[in-house]
């Protein structure tokens, strides 16, 4: 367990955990039994482990059997990543949220060392840490683009998501003035959450990889929701038509859509969905009229999965 430095003040409720772990799983039974023990090794011990299974079949309310004193589990419903975590958070009774994907997993002081970064950096609200990632068995190295950054991440995180659910530590409370993850996106509801963040506060990077990061298995959603970016799409459309942002982050964003929306447009284009390519490549022009008029120019329904 982390020695509480002399300095190292972070407040919580009395008899409450400092921190509330998430982790929400769907049929991942063989990677969650790895994601829970990397908890249970955390040399921080100050904690609460939440489990939430999405409507999985594949026996992993049994298999948490042995830990039923040592983590909340919970069953519902599949529903999808969203509503699981969001529902993982109403009942997270800690200061500090943490995240963990059930296909991932943490080095021993992931939580010791944010821990001891938010009570040297008590205005901070959220960071992250590096992580190593793992594809089909083996490390690789992220490429250039996937680079992580520190501070002010607005920009580059219009682009693609560069903040990971399982590296990041967030305050509850301020989590919960920001709003939930948005459980109408099947996917990309941590670029959804990240920009309405990022657009207002900084977010920090620890540099040090402390997060296992696996991938290349055939259930995880970029392999199993086809274009993807019709959903970052429409996360702009959403923060754009808030009032969360300047006048210049309303641009940078707005040029951000032009981009994918193109990209997005022709290739419905290309596929014959004409009605729906024409849609896309006419929103971003939409959207400044809207920006300008303050007019209703989405009919609903618009973004759903297809």
């Amino acid at each position: 367990m982390m020695k509480r430095q002399q300095g190292m003040r972070l407040t919580r409720a009395v008899n409450h955990p400092l921190i509330s772990i998430i982790i929400p799983t769907y049929n991942r039974w063989t990677f969650l039994l790895q994601a829970v023990e990397s908890v249970f090794k955390q040399t921080f011990s100050d904690y609460e482990l939440i489990v939430i299974d999405d409507g999985s079949t594949d026996g992993t309310g049994e298999g948490l059997k042995p830990y039923e004193n040592r983590l909340q589990y919970l069953y519902q419903e599949n529903r999808g990543v969203s509503a699981a975590r969001n529902r993982g958070l109403s009942l997270a009774q800690g200061t500090w949220i943490a995240f963990l994907d059930s296909d991932d997993y943490w080095l021993p002081a992931k939580l010791e060392t944010q821990v001891r970064f938010f009570a040297e950096n008590p205005r901070a609200l959220i960071c992250q840490t590096e992580e190593i990632w793992i594809r089909h068995g083996r490390r690789v190295n992220p490429q250039k683009k996937h680079r992580k950054f520190s501070g002010d991440i607005f920009s580059p995180s219009l682009i693609r998501c560069i903040v990971s659910p399982s590296a990041v530590m967030i305050r509850r409370e301020f989590l919960n003035q920001i709003g939930p993850f948005d459980e109408s996106l099947p996917a990309c509801e941590d670029y959804d959450l990240w920009l309405r963040i990022s657009c207002r506060f900084p977010v920090f990077l620890i540099e040090e990889p402390l997060v296992v990061k696996q991938g290349g298995h055939p259930d995880q959603l970029s392999r199993r929701i086809p274009f993807l970016d019709r959903f970052r799409i429409q996360a702009l459309v959403k923060v754009l038509g808030s009032d969360l942002l300047s006048s210049d982050r309303q641009e940078t964003a707005l040029q951000e859509l032009k981009k994918k929306c193109r990209i997005y447009g022709q290739g419905c284009m290309k596929r014959g969905k004409k009605e729906e390519g024409a849609f896309y490549l006419g929103l971003p022009e939409a959207m400044a009229s809207r920006l300008q008029s303050e007019r209703p120019v989405f009919p609903s329904g618009t973004f759903q999965a297809k």
